[in-house]
């Protein structure tokens, strides 16, 4: 039976809007052909795959998915569906002088989210089990154009937000680095009261405020206005090298965020001296800026980063989620210095807090080589 809603129908169908290799979704297709792409799963595929990459932004992805999936078929001799045929020569005559393949190019993933059966009971899960975020990002994370991709690291910290939304739920929360806005759609479902996303590049908070929108959520640069609207996701211009105290000033986050944020050993004393003016705000601060600011009502509270109990309340101060993969032991020893160096605690929580696997169907993404840790003052 070919039930789009239930494994492996649902994880054929997520693959491929997730673009994944070509590969994995072949792989995928031959799990539901009991081992061969029959014309049954050929059918599957036109019917509840291809039927929704319409437009250019999914040209270059169809052009290559479609060249495997025929070579596929025809290598054990079956019959190739004609419409196949006919779409691949389509394609490719579009694509014939690579026109639409640039640094610049966007293309259209949706990230879907499958909730378990324990997991239904969650705030975060929706009836359907599952949670679709289409995302417009680039092509190539190698061109170039990193801020518009999505990192494997955001990927984990949004399980882990949609795994545990109790913590994140009410608070206000801050993401450095923000990229493509996952981690903020999925803080803004859980229902985060106050979400502020940054990035340091113009052209990639303009592609956030894209998601955000794709997403029917709302984008402002108020921070009054944004402030009152927990429906309102802030987007921040903030480069790393020019953030001052005082211009972080108006903010006073429960919550950092940062996801493949730890790669570049350039940028660290600046990361870290952000973490730590917003991780040494105090529940004072927070009540000075109400006294002085209309439209402050948050009474800025903050969790532990007590194993036990992360979502326990405390005055002490705010706490930083970070989720990274850690590509050279170095680089990453020199950041926990520059974290010792700047009176912050961190821990890793990976095997404590590991979130349900909610991308089963995603092969590229291969969570045993991230960790998930929490950073907070020891002030």
């Amino acid at each position: 039976m070919t039930d789009p809603a239930a494994p492996p129908w649902l994880h054929l169908i997520s693959a491929f809007l997730a673009m994944e290799p070509s590969d994995s979704v072949v792989s995928l297709a031959r799990v539901c052909g009991d081992g061969s792409v029959s014309e049954r799963v050929q059918r599957f595929i036109w019917n509840y795959c291809i039927s929704r990459a319409v437009g250019k932004a999914y040209a270059p992805y169809l052009r290559n998915f479609l060249k495997k999936l025929i070579v596929e078929v025809e290598s054990i001799h079956g019959e190739v569906l004609d419409e196949i045929y006919e779409l691949y020569a389509d394609i490719i005559t579009s694509l014939k002088d690579d026109q639409f393949v640039e640094k610049s190019m966007r293309v259209r993933k949706t990230i879907t989210f499958l909730f378990p059966d324990g997991c239904i009971d969650l705030p975060s899960c929706p009836k359907s089990q599952k949670l679709m975020v289409p995302l417009q990002c680039s092509l190539n994370m190698l061109e170039g154009d990193t801020g518009c991709s999505i990192w494997p690291s955001s990927l984990l910290l949004s399980e882990f937000i949609l795994s545990f939304p109790e913590i994140f739920s009410n608070k206000s929360c801050f993401e450095v680095g923000s990229g493509v806005g996952l981690v903020g759609i999925c803080l803004a479902h859980v229902k985060a009261s106050k979400v502020t996303l940054t990035d340091g590049d113009h052209l990639t908070l303009a592609n956030m405020r894209s998601n955000l929108e794709l997403n029917q959520l709302s984008t402002d640069t108020s921070l009054l206005e944004s402030y009152e609207d927990p429906n309102v996701v802030q987007c921040v211009h903030l480069p790393w090298e020019s953030a001052s105290e005082s211009g972080l000033s108006a903010f006073v986050p429960e919550i950092i965020l940062g996801a493949d944020i730890i790669y570049d050993p350039s940028c660290f004393p600046d990361l870290v001296r952000i973490l730590a003016i917003l991780l040494n705000r105090r529940k004072s601060d927070s009540t000075s800026r109400k006294e002085s600011s209309k439209g402050f009502t948050l009474d800025t509270k903050c969790n532990t980063n007590d194993l036990n109990d992360l979502t326990a309340v405390t005055s002490k101060g705010p706490v930083a989620y970070i989720a990274t993969f850690i590509r050279n032991i170095d680089t990453f020893n020199y950041f926990l210095s520059l974290v010792e160096q700047a009176n912050l605690s961190i821990t890793d929580l990976t095997e404590a807090k590991m979130p349900f696997n909610l991308l089963p169907y995603m092969q590229s993404y291969d969570r045993s080589n991230m960790r998930l840790f929490t950073v907070s003052s020891k002030a």
